[in-house]
């Protein structure tokens, strides 16, 4: 879907106010997309920026439940949506509840401190949302689901040995580095926390990286899986994090959730086939398996000091991988992660066809004909507010329809800017309207920014995406195009299905 552009903040967060980070402004500034760091380790993710709500409620539909990728319990009381930034890259955004984090300083201190860390390993936090008592966190976003169920819920074929080592050896490098970069410590490491990229390599979720807030606990989990100094004392420390990637071992060795006082009783009794999942007999090797066996059993000590450092995880790991050259999307079994299909998936309205065609006169002969009848509803004005500024608006825009329906594009863009600009009235046809005109005047990026602006006005508009498809075109992002066109085209069939803003 498409959405407002981002707004990037430079500002660091010893210099923010305790208040809310409200914006204002009705258009946004135009940033240029960030381009990926060259160096192979960040993984490719965008720098650390700060978004606004209306960015991320956009981006995730208004944060429809459609759009739903993970949620907790009373333990854990958020939600995390995916969703999709302007410059089409896709997102993962984390809700919290009102209260999860009452002082907004330190909201945006901590998420400052997790977002400079960039690893090829980890689910990079891209951004931030602190506004009013809206607290959200962005990150990237892994379409390939997760460990727990890949592991736990597979429907076409369970986990192989080779791919089971491989996710052993990715987290471990995650912790490292995590505790290189002075951050070692991982709130409630479990099988739910890994995620698996595009290309099926698995990642660390950052979220756990987030120190804990008012309404959460550090460890989500049944009591039987949490650290046992965490039900002493209460504190998490870089050796709690240790016993619970011993969990996650057990889960990959076993392929469930069993408590580690179970499987240690079975260690000890040197019952390790009974240990291993039986999807995999006959396909694993008994020596390798031993190795990670006695590498779970080391992590899970009782006394924290006896349990190994993430470099003696990852020393331990990186030996037993048998099929680095094999993707990991082919052990996994999943096809590749490709874009949107190059051509529509449904049949076509004739905005459809005038914007697949890229026909410019056509869509401003229907943008003529449509004229205001999508705007009912999008503006309450009371007697009171008919000033005499409201009137010269008002008058503004009569003249940019004039203009438009003439054809005088260039008049029509000055008029509208006029009504725009003034800001007490929001109309998405306008901004359609003004789009077609910057189309018609070679300038797409002015005429996305307008197509992006109506959406965020009428979040289900079916024009408002149109006009994204073709701008999309003209900057020859046709993939993004037939994808946006394709949502578009989905949105018109659902409105006539049950009427507006269905």
């Amino acid at each position: 879907m498409g959405c407002c552009e981002s707004k990037v903040s430079e500002k660091q967060p010893e210099k923010l106010q305790t208040q809310a980070h409200a914006n204002n402004s009705r258009t946004p500034t135009h940033h240029p997309n960030p381009s990926p760091g060259s160096d192979p380790e960040t993984g490719g993710a965008p720098p650390f920026s700060e978004f606004s709500f209306s960015d991320l409620k956009a981006a995730t539909n208004n944060f429809s439940s459609d759009y739903i990728v993970s949620e907790s319990g009373e333990k854990a009381p958020n939600l995390v949506y995916k969703g999709r930034l302007q410059n089409r890259r896709w997102i993962a955004v984390k809700k919290f509840t009102k209260m999860a984090w009452p002082d907004p300083k330190q909201f945006a201190e901590e998420a400052w401190g997790v977002g400079k860390l960039r690893h090829r390993r980890l689910a990079n936090l891209i951004g931030y949302c602190c506004d009013g008592d809206e607290r959200l966190l962005v990150a990237e976003y892994m379409p390939t689901d997760t460990l727990a169920k890949h592991l736990f819920h597979w429907e076409n074929q369970t986990i192989e040995w080779a791919m089971r080592l491989r996710v052993g050896l990715y987290i471990a490098e995650a912790l490292d580095y995590c505790s290189i970069e002075g951050r070692p410590l991982y709130h409630d490491l479990n099988a739910y926390r890994v995620l698996f990229d595009e290309d099926g390599d698995p990642r660390l979720s950052c979220f756990g990286l987030m120190r804990n807030s008012r309404d959460g606990k550090s460890y989500s989990t049944n009591l039987a899986y949490t650290p046992p100094e965490y039900l002493r004392n209460g504190r998490v420390t870089p050796e709690s994090v240790i016993y619970s990637f011993g969990t996650v071992l057990l889960d990959l060795l076993s392929g469930k959730h069993i408590p580690p006082s179970h499987a240690l009783d079975m260690i000890r009794g040197k019952n390790i086939i009974l240990l291993m999942d039986s999807h995999l007999e006959g396909k694993f090797s008994t020596e390798e398996a031993t190795v990670v066996v006695n590498l779970a059993s080391q992590c899970l000590q009782y006394e924290p000091r006896e349990r190994p450092n993430t470099k003696d995880l990852v020393a331990t790991l990186a030996p037993l991988q048998t099929k680095p050259e094999v993707p990991s999307y082919v052990m996994l079994g999943i096809p590749k992660h490709e874009e949107a299909p190059a051509t529509p998936q449904r049949p076509l309205s004739a905005m459809g066809e005038a914007c697949s065609r890229m026909d410019l006169t056509a869509i401003h002969q229907i943008l003529v004909m449509t004229h205001y009848r999508d705007d009912e509803g999008t503006n309450e004005l009371s007697f009171q507010e008919w000033t005499q500024q409201m009137r010269d608006m008002l008058e503004a825009r009569k003249r940019g329809d004039y203009a438009f329906r003439d054809k005088d594009f260039k008049t029509a863009i000055d008029c509208y800017s006029q009504f725009i600009d003034v800001g007490t009235m929001v109309s998405p046809t306008v901004f359609a309207r003004r789009s077609l005109c910057y189309l018609l005047n070679e300038q797409p990026d002015a005429a996305l920014r307008d197509a992006m602006q109506a959406q965020c006005v009428y979040p289900d508009w079916p024009t408002a995406f149109y006009m994204q498809s073709v701008a999309l075109a003209k900057l020859d992002m046709h993939k993004d195009a037939a994808d946006m066109l394709n949502e578009a085209t989905a949105l018109e069939e659902k409105r006539q299905r049950g009427g507006r803003g269905s």
